[in-house]
């Protein structure tokens, strides 16, 4: 392939990755306005975190709704959208003093933008542009870049709320979360690159009746729901530690800074973990990927657990975990991808997703609830255990090749 051919296949993978970058550094940064908030407004940690646990399932449940829009030929309108509501969701956070306004706007508006701009409607706009073996490593890519997001944006919004307070780092998140306009125009006015022949390079809108079909196989196929179940675990993980890692922090006797650099520190070290797994995913089958991340997961929180609580251990937390954080993205979205084609695999992605943020309103949820009710996050560090173990297993039985191919081969 010449290099100009090359290059016009990967700008989408760039394009894609700066919208991603914005929408998915805003939303990881929002357990750092966890006890801002609550200072200000005297709402409990419970409630607040209530309303966080709602918008990490509204993020899952908007996801196959603007996969579906733009899987049907408008992904310009539904980029732009999210946006948009993204934007308002910060602002509207600023006079938030009770619980209604607050689930408006970090639990409707806000999750409703970063869905728009997520993974799965990205991968699904991009994944019909690129040839079959090129998939992997572009979605590894493209994630790494939300994490990238991740690392610049948490250290910049502590800064500025220790400067300026909560309220202006919010009305800055609004400003910057309009910036991904541009990358998000660009990507859905680029005319579509045909990467291969045939079926693998088939795009262009889907009908009613095409996703419908799509939808009621996926539902009926063990292994796409086995991959849902081992989503699920993840969203806890990375929900509970999004929202409640700061206050985990805090509780050990450690300033807020250390919370801001060891979710800088997830985010850059999950940049080397998704451009890894994605290199990995072309050689090595992703179920066994997925089954050997959820065990580290595992592994590394009673290896926490059982270290002295100093500002070290977090910081070397905080990479370990940062290389399985999002990683899981790349080979779950490459299953679905390898099972059902790419025709559908910005909803088929959401619906996983989704699940994926049922596991997320839990995390966050119950992370509250703990504190409210013990003081500490114990048992729920027990159960993060529990579910990493489960996930592991249950990712071994999925079988890879596509529906309509199987004769029982593992």
């Amino acid at each position: 392939m010449d290099k100009s051919r090359a290059g016009r296949l990967w700008m989408p993978v760039a394009l894609a990755g700066a919208v991603l970058m914005i929408t998915m550094g805003i939303r990881q940064s929002v357990g750092l306005f966890l006890h801002p908030v609550r200072d200000a407004t005297g709402m409990s940690v419970a409630d607040i975190s209530m309303a966080l646990a709602v918008g990490q399932l509204m993020w899952g449940a908007f996801q196959p709704l603007f996969g579906a829009w733009a899987d049907k030929g408008s992904p310009l309108a539904a980029l732009g959208t999210g946006i948009f509501c993204l934007a308002a969701g910060q602002l509207l956070t600023v006079p938030a003093d009770s619980f209604p306004m607050l689930v408006l706007a970090q639990g409707l508006l806000s999750p409703a933008g970063a869905a728009a701009g997520s993974f799965s409607v990205l991968i699904g706009i991009v994944s019909s542009r690129l040839a079959p073996e090129s998939r992997s490593v572009a979605a590894g890519c493209i994630n790494a870049m939300g994490s990238l997001g991740q690392f610049i944006f948490a250290p910049v919004v502590q800064f500025v709320m220790h400067l300026r307070g909560y309220p202006t780092s919010l009305a800055l998140l609004s400003g910057l979360s309009l910036a991904a306009l541009l990358p998000a125009f660009v990507l859905c006015r680029t005319g579509e690159v045909k990467a291969a022949s045939g079926p693998a390079a088939a795009s262009g809108k889907v009908s009613g009746a095409e996703l419908k079909g799509q939808l009621r196989a996926a539902l009926g196929d063990r292994s796409y729901l086995l991959l849902h179940a081992g989503f699920f675990t993840c969203g806890f993980h990375v929900a509970f530690l999004t929202t409640h890692l700061p206050g985990e922090i805090g509780l050990c006797g450690h300033s807020a800074s250390v919370s801001a650099l060891s979710l800088s520190l997830i985010g850059l070290s999950n940049i080397a973990g998704s451009i890894g797994i994605g290199v990995l995913g072309k050689h090595f089958r992703m179920k066994f990927l997925l089954a050997l991340m959820y065990a580290g997961r595992a592994l590394m929180i009673a290896v926490y657990l059982a270290s002295p609580k100093t500002e070290l251990t977090f910081y070397v937390f905080a990479v370990t975990t940062g290389l399985t954080w999002l990683a899981t993205v790349p080979p779950t979205a490459g299953l679905v991808g390898k099972l059902f084609g790419t025709r559908c695999l910005a909803t088929l992605f959401g619906l996983t997703l989704f699940t994926h943020q049922i596991g997320g309103f839990l995390g966050a949820w119950f992370g509250g609830l703990a504190l409210q009710n013990s003081g500490s996050f114990l048992w729920v560090w027990y159960v993060d255990i529990a579910l990493a173990s489960f996930a592991a297993l249950v990712n071994l039985p999925i079988r890879e090749q596509p529906v309509g191919r199987r004769k029982g081969a593992p």
